[in-house]
């Protein structure tokens, strides 16, 4: 939830991402982390044709607007 909250606010970096959750492995956070978010469609890549790609930036979809709104709802 923290990640998505972060993205919220424009396009980030993955270490943006990764250093507001205080992980220091950058191969451990991609593949249980930022993997899932973008598998799942909460998260997708500013340049989906290279993600490997030094420019890469991340930002929320609709459905992740969407289900930050829900949980913001549901703590309320």
């Amino acid at each position: 939830l923290a990640l998505l909250t972060i993205a919220s606010t424009g396009e980030v970096t993955r270490e943006q991402l990764q250093s507001a959750v205080g992980m220091k492995d950058r191969e451990h956070f991609r593949k249980e982390y930022l993997n899932e978010l973008l598998d799942s469609g909460l998260l997708e890549m500013t340049i989906p044709g290279k993600p490997r790609s030094s420019k890469q930036r991340y930002r929320l979809t609709a459905l992740g607007r969407q289900f930050l709104a829900q949980q913001s709802k549901g703590r309320s």
